[in-house]
């Protein structure tokens, strides 16, 4: 099996005649700031430049008298905030994720702005929208402009050494950028059994291999396989321990990306039989398809992202299946979180380490008979966000303030002290986390335009405040969804269209425009010429 890179999605989303690009609008030529909190501050403040040199924080939000903390940034994959024991979750134990969260800050209502795996990484590393960065899709041959630095690159310049390990699935996996260490791939998900990767050192790559290797050693069950193959997240945390391990005298960065459970849900060996005779229970929207999807728009209704009915490569075959795969790729992806933070603590590294854990969207476990994820719906835009540093935040914290994962980036530098971009969509969450956050975003932008593609699902954007939802399909022909998420946090109630909300619609449409406006977003409402292999 080779990396499943989705090179046939991507489209050309082109500027309006005589609008900035991309790259002019980081050089200065739009208004960029206010995405985050025009809806809380004052207009005539919620919008700036953008500048091309970052400023440099204020001063690192440790102290003068504290050195600078290691980062360690764990990234799951399609997980939802409720893939936790820690909240709630009575089937599935997830004790080292739970640590983070009951030992740091927990943030209970983070979103993605996109909910596509390669677009909200790129999101995520750069702490820009889709609509700035040209990620539109998976398709990652193309790397990502140059001048638009990820964080890394801000660490690196403010002596940090930096580590890819695991799934990268970015443009051009990030493999461009400079790292001290990288070993990742670049896809929805390598073989699980013999994994595909790019290593390489100090800012030099070396070519794709594949690693074929004996069974592992710190999981003694897995001495039963009748193969030769190790479980490729047990591997890559292998390989980020060792790089750990290393000498050093410079603060370290590590991205340790896992691609459990994505797609074709393999599990190790150790949790083959887990969830055997274990009842999964079916969302009350699960045979919502027996009545036509009732108020739900043609481009919901027709996606290819139903469970047992649709032909694909990553087809999800039974409810059952799915969530069972899923929930032991979550146990795995924990145990090896837990390796993680065992030795850091072990080295008397872990109070002196950021440690934060997110993932890249959600995912459908059957509403509607769904999965996957790419909707704005609340299964698929919902994602963890959690961070541990006794140093500056308080065990136990919870926030509500909605966070997105245009945020993160912006957060571990100026934890780091270095230099923060005035342009980013994002903001830092240190001061929220701290408490001393007086201002804060009521609402935020979604986009997504991966199509024609898998699930084939339209494009559409919207908005999400804290109360209400809103979404556009705005190709032809164009649809709508709108959601009052305080009397219908199910969504199963489209107000979409009804006369008596007309008003709320047109508000909520105009406010989308606002947010496009503010971030820089000249991309027409339409999909042209799809190229592959961008």
């Amino acid at each position: 099996m080779t990396d499943m890179t989705d090179n046939d999605g991507i489209k050309s989303m082109i500027s309006e005649d005589g609008r900035p690009s991309r790259r002019s609008f980081l050089k200065g030529s739009a208004a960029v700031a206010g995405a985050a909190v025009a809806s809380s501050i004052p207009a005539s403040s919620a919008s700036g430049e953008a500048v091309s040199k970052p400023n440099r924080a204020p001063a690192f939000v440790g102290g003068s008298n504290q050195k600078r903390p290691n980062l360690v940034f764990f990234y799951t994959e399609g997980q939802r905030p409720d893939c936790l024991s820690f909240t709630g979750n009575k089937l599935l134990k997830t004790p080292n994720m739970d640590r983070i969260a009951r030992e740091g800050v927990f943030f209970d209502n983070s979103f993605c702005m996109n909910a596509l795996c390669a677009p909200a990484r790129a999101a995520t590393m750069t702490g820009l929208y889709s609509h700035t960065t040209g990620a539109y899709g998976n398709a990652t041959v193309r790397a990502l402009p140059a001048d638009i630095p990820v964080f890394t690159d801000l660490l690196h310049e403010a002596g940090y050494e930096v580590a890819m390990v695991g799934k990268a699935h970015s443009p051009n996996g990030l493999r461009e950028r400079y790292w001290d260490y990288y070993c990742a791939f670049n896809g929805g998900a390598t073989d699980y059994y013999a994994p595909h990767y790019h290593e390489g050192r100090k800012g030099e790559m070396g070519p794709e291999k594949v690693y074929r290797g004996k069974h592992h050693d710190d999981f003694p069950d897995n001495s039963a396989m009748d193969w030769t193959g190790v479980y490729a997240d047990d591997w890559f945390t292998d390989k980020a321990l060792e790089w750990l391990k290393e000498k050093r005298d410079k603060p370290f960065c590590l991205l340790l990306w896992h691609q459990a459970p994505h797609a074709p849900f393999y599990r190790p060996r150790r949790y083959l039989n887990e969830y055997n005779g274990v009842s999964i229970p079916i969302p009350d929207t699960f045979d919502a398809d027996k009545d036509g999807y009732a108020g739900k728009p043609r481009a919901f209704a027709d996606a290819q992202n139903k469970i047992g009915t649709m032909e694909s490569w990553d087809r999800a075959r039974t409810l059952e299946e799915l969530v069972k795969d899923c929930y032991a790729g979550f146990r795995a992806v924990d145990d090896n979180i837990g390796r993680v933070l065992a030795y850091l603590e072990s080295t008397n590294q872990l109070d002196d380490t950021v440690v934060m854990q997110s993932s890249d969207h959600g995912y459908f476990f059957g509403e509607w008979r769904s999965y996957d994820k790419r909707f704005m719906h609340e299964p698929s835009l919902r994602i963890p966000a959690m961070i541990r540093y006794p140093k500056l935040f308080q065990a136990g914290t919870r926030v509500k303030e909605m966070v997105i994962n245009l945020d993160f980036a912006p957060t571990l530098l100026e934890l780091a002290g270095a230099e923060v971009p005035e342009n980013l969509h994002g903001r830092s969450l240190v001061k929220l986390a701290q408490g001393k956050e007086t201002r804060w975003r009521k609402d935020f932008l979604y986009e997504y335009f991966d199509y024609p593609g898998d699930e084939q699902v339209r494009p559409h954007r919207g908005v999400r405040t804290e109360r209400f939802k809103y979404f556009h399909y705005f190709l032809d022909p164009q649809e709508y969804e709108m959601y009052d998420l305080q009397k219908d946090p199910g969504e199963l109630n489209n107000l979409a269209g009804k006369p008596e909300y007309a008003s709320l619609q047109r508000q909520l449409a105009a406010r989308v425009e606002e947010l496009r406006r503010e971030t820089g977003d000249h991309t027409r409402n339409a999909i042209v010429s799809p190229l592959k292999g961008v």
